[in-house]
């Protein structure tokens, strides 16, 4: 429902301007901090654990304010609470770049993605509630793909320049204030006002179960190590069985009474569904940890510069940037075949570079390096342009928004635990730590990549429960009734 006089065309494109100006904002944010870790820990003399939850703590909050986002923009109006996630996000950014200590530094970094959260699922339905269906809705998408492959190289670059002989990396934090005053000025001034003609009611105690069953698993994962352990963090991982076991009979009791939910348990018992969930989930875990084991062996254990990472990191979209758009174009015909070759190539390409690591060991170079990045990064090209439609692609429409909003959920839930994960593998083994030399980063980092080649082989060992086509590409075949944000698989991004 609309529920202000529509705009001239021209402030549509105005609008769509500030949307992805907040777009761009989020996913540097999520990149940017990857390469600025050491500095950041360097100067607030913090441990790997809150280096971690830097991270960790940004993709768990966005992951679990997902779903709520785009209910709160169906009931309160996508304009208002997308106004109120960038004013929200950018004082979080604010508090990040003045941070006096590690703790503070996780608090803003949680709020960050709880804002951003609220903020990136208003995205897709504004396109879709300002511009018409056809060729000004296509080139509106097209222009925020564009963005999202910007937004996650500009992240890695300009935290090298920023913190690699640079202003140092609060400047990775300050610079979202400009662009968020712009984002926020630009939606007040041309955005249009629009919420779902039947709101939802949001499910709050599923959120609060879900948020604990999270926490209770992913914080013993990332403290444990550096605790030794004790039994608390034990009890914690094993209570949080109950709890999202809890969380799984309360939504098949609210979708028994007709009631709305945050997962929709009924899409689980579709085969291809379940299994693709699974896949993405073993994938992005695969793909956070490659990243921050990354940083961690080659900045922390050998000594290079920010910036150095950043280049050689760029092997890996440029190795995406060769294959996505072909896939993308092309392989709707053959999408599962080409999941069950990117999958595995990701795979070899990965266990090759720790196998490069682990030979090298603190002599390793960049062009010892950079190749593996490339060939896993055109594996990834091939699996992730068409993966997301993939899953959702034999579902009927009306489930289509739902399951959406549940699959870029997963993406995040996955992208956390890998992190937390890579810590208890990187700093599991003997030799590895504060007061190591560089020769046992190298061996830890081959370690935990192995974690990564496997998360991305089982990937493939599940690619041939997928449908072999996607039945419906876009926003438009995937739009539930009522157009939410969620309703596009275009959201499920590496993140």
């Amino acid at each position: 429902m609309q529920d202000s006089t529509p705009h001239m065309p021209r402030a549509r494109w105005l609008a769509l301007l500030a949307v992805l100006l907040a777009t761009f904002m989020d996913l540097v944010d999520v990149t940017i901090v990857g390469v600025a870790l050491r500095a950041i820990q360097t100067d607030l003399d913090a441990s790997y654990a809150a280096g971690q939850w830097f991270t960790a703590g940004y993709t768990l909050a966005f992951a679990l304010l997902l779903v709520t986002g785009g209910r709160l923009g169906d009931i309160h109006g996508r304009r208002r609470v997308f106004v109120l996630g960038v004013a929200g996000f950018t004082a979080a950014s604010a508090l990040a770049a003045a941070a006096p200590t590690a703790g503070t530094l996780v608090a803003a970094r949680v709020a960050q993605g709880a804002f951003g959260g609220v903020m990136v699922p208003q995205v897709m339905s504004i396109i879709a509630t300002e511009f018409r269906p056809g060729r000004e809705r296509t080139l509106a998408i097209s222009l925020y793909g564009v963005v999202l492959g910007a937004g996650q190289v500009s992240g890695p670059m300009l935290g090298g320049l920023l913190t690699g002989g640079g202003p140092g990396w609060r400047w990775i934090f300050l610079i979202n204030i400009p662009v968020g005053a712009l984002a926020l000025a630009g939606a007040l001034r041309w955005m249009n006002e629009s919420r779902a003609d039947r709101p939802p009611r949001l499910d709050l105690p599923g959120m609060a179960l879900v948020s604990a069953g999270s926490l209770l698993l992913a914080y013993p994962l990332v403290q444990g190590r550096e605790l030794d352990w004790p039994w608390w963090t034990l009890a914690s991982m094993a209570a949080a069985v109950p709890v999202l076991y809890a969380f799984v009979h309360h939504q098949r009791r609210r979708e028994r009474r007709g009631r709305a939910v945050l997962v929709p348990m009924g899409l689980f018992l579709r085969r291809s569904f379940a299994a693709g969930n699974a896949l993405l989930f073993v994938l992005f875990s695969g793909v956070s940890a490659y990243f921050i084991v990354l940083t961690w062996t080659l900045q922390f254990g050998l000594g290079w510069s920010p910036l150095r990472v950043a280049l050689v990191g760029l092997a890996w979209p440029a190795g995406i940037a060769c294959t996505a758009q072909l896939t993308n174009r092309f392989g709707q015909p053959r999408a599962r075949l080409l999941v069950a070759l990117g999958t595995p190539a990701m795979a070899a390409f990965t266990a090759a570079l720790a196998w490069s690591v682990a030979r090298h060991g603190e002599h390793v170079t960049a062009w010892q390096v950079a190749p593996w990045l490339f060939g896993a990064g055109v594996g990834m090209g091939l699996t992730i342009p068409i993966l997301s439609n993939l899953v959702l692609g034999d579902l009927p429409p009306d489930d289509a928004g739902a399951a959406s909003g549940v699959l870029n959920s997963v993406i995040q839930l996955g992208n956390a635990m890998g992190v937390a994960l890579a810590g208890v593998i990187f700093f599991g083994g003997h030799g590895t730590g504060s007061g190591s030399g560089p020769e046992g980063f190298a061996g830890a980092g081959a370690r935990t990549l192995l974690f990564s080649a496997v998360a991305f082989a089982l990937a493939a060992l599940l690619s041939p429960l997928l449908p072999r086509r996607v039945a419906r590409t876009g926003p438009d075949a995937a739009a539930g009734p009522e157009g939410g944000p969620e309703d596009s698989p275009l959201l499920s991004t590496g993140r």
